[in-house]
């Protein structure tokens, strides 16, 4: 899936699936929200539980940018989650 990117707060992060595979693989996947690079790269991660379009890129590509900021604010720092590294 190509990456979208949402507007939070006038700040763009890149958004996509984590590709993390939990026990709760089958009704929720990880949600990468990236900004920078490098060393300078933020990572935060959130759980979705997509309605209508099971496939995980179709149900990306189907929320609205308005879902996706909802999503980035139930979000956590990479270093509350497996799919981050539990890195800071």
């Amino acid at each position: 899936m190509p990456s979208r990117t949402v507007d939070v707060n006038g700040t763009a992060w890149e958004v996509l699936p984590s590709g993390f595979v939990t026990q709760s693989a089958a009704d929720e996947f990880g949600v990468l929200f990236v900004r920078g690079s490098g060393a300078d790269r933020e990572l935060r991660v959130s759980r979705y539980c997509p309605s209508g379009a099971r496939a995980r890129e179709a149900s990306l590509a189907a929320c609205s940018d308005a879902a996706l900021v909802e999503l980035f604010e139930r979000s956590q720092p990479s270093a509350m989650s497996p799919e981050g590294g539990y890195a800071p």
